[in-house]
Order: structure tokens, then C-alpha cells, then sequence
């Protein structure tokens, strides 16, 4: 499952919810995005 975050209002929405329309299903905006993971670089001794 794919969580997209809403650029306008920050909540997380389910890539479920979104098959009917790309919306924000909470303020309605168009701009979703996936955020990114973040990596941890670990230096070799």
C-alpha cells in the first residue's frame, strides 16, 4: 500500500482512497505527493 501525503493540509492519505479521483479527500487539494524515506549513512570503521 502507497500513503500519499496532501501538500496543502500535511494529512496522510491511502493509495485505496484515491482510485476514483486524485483529490485530497480532506480539503480537496490536487497536489499529493509520496514522501520520500529517509536513509542513514553509516561510516565503516
Amino acid at each position: 500500500m502507497v500513503v500519499y501525503r496532501c501538500f496543502n493540509c500535511g494529512r496522510e492519505i491511502d493509495s485505496e482512497s484515491l482510485r476514483k479521483r486524485v483529490r485530497c479527500p480532506y480539503c480537496g487539494s490536487k497536489i499529493l505527493y509520496k514522501p520520500r524515506t529517509r536513509t542513514i549513512k553509516v561510516k565503516a570503521r
